[in-house]
């Protein structure tokens, strides 16, 4: 049996930081510390910070003191709340993101219509479109676009701006630019930034590559984390035996054993300690 881990897999740089930082904190303050939002999406990272004095909440009123914002980052009325609450915010929000936020304001003031690809429900979604001003759109699939296009049509402004979610599907984007300029026939003046992070693009592309290659693909990661989420529709266009699991326990390890090639790859919250548990079970 060949089990290949693929090399980009597991923690990002954002999520690295966020942790390490987090951690350091926790460990020199020994107290409470408030986190807007699971830290990240993986339930065993936060439950370990848990038992140190991180508590996760959900919305900013139910911080004393001081709080983390996590590496999706919040809107800009959290930042507003917590300055009239006189809250310290330890801002560990990914560069990356806060680079976009940066960005989307600037487009916003220079009258462009603002239309953000990405997951609806996502915190990093939810954050960015708050950045984009009055006239923007948070668009997940292709069967908006038409929507978006008659809300363009009322704004009066004649420059689009199109941005995406850091942990975005790269095609998937690539797709809907290209119908949003086909259906749109040059009416505006449209400028593309993808904003889709290098370390999400790079996963992406070695989960395809390693997903032709083997028998079975695993995809590890939480079950509320997009990108994870994404590297499994990416292997299961290529390996139809693709499986997602956050932990081995889910793993049925002997069927598992029967294919020759097996391929892993772990999402961008997902502890390099885990990928390593699920190749030792199956190798065993």
């Amino acid at each position: 049996m060949e089990v290949t881990i693929g090399k980009t897999s597991g923690f990002c740089g954002g999520v690295q930081n966020v942790i390490s930082k987090t951690e350091k904190r926790l460990d020199e303050e020994k107290k409470t510390i408030y986190c807007l939002g699971e830290i990240v999406h993986n339930r065993q990272v936060i439950e370990k910070l848990e038992k140190k004095g991180l508590k996760i909440v959900n919305n900013i009123e139910e911080v004393k003191d001081r709080a983390i914002i996590r590496a999706h980052g919040v809107t800009k009325e959290v930042y507003e709340r917590a300055k009239e609450k006189g809250i310290e915010l330890i801002d560990l929000t990914c560069p990356k993101v806060l680079q976009i936020h940066k960005i989307a304001e600037e487009y916003a003031k220079n009258n462009y219509y603002i239309i953000l690809i990405g997951v609806k429900n996502h915190p990093e979604s939810i954050s960015t479109i708050s950045f984009c001003g009055e006239n923007s759109y948070l668009l997940e699939e292709k069967e908006e676009i038409e929507t978006v296009i008659e809300k363009i049509k009322k704004s009066n402004l004649h420059k689009i701006f199109i941005i995406a979610q850091t942990t975005y599907k790269l095609t998937k984007f690539e797709e809907i630019v290209q119908e949003i300029k086909e259906k749109t026939k040059n009416k505006y003046e449209i400028e593309v930034k993808n904003t889709i992070c290098e370390a999400t693009r790079k996963r992406q592309g070695e989960t395809a590559e390693l997903s032709k290659k083997v028998n079975i693909m695993i995809i590890v990661g939480g079950k509320n984390s997009s990108n994870t989420k994404k590297l499994y529709d990416v292997a299961k266009e290529n390996c139809k035996k693709s499986v997602l699991c956050e932990t081995v326990e889910e793993l049925d390890i002997q069927e598992i054993k029967k294919y020759e090639k097996v391929g892993i790859m772990a999402g961008a919250s997902t502890p390099d300690e885990i990928v390593e548990e699920i190749k030792q079970k199956i190798i065993k």
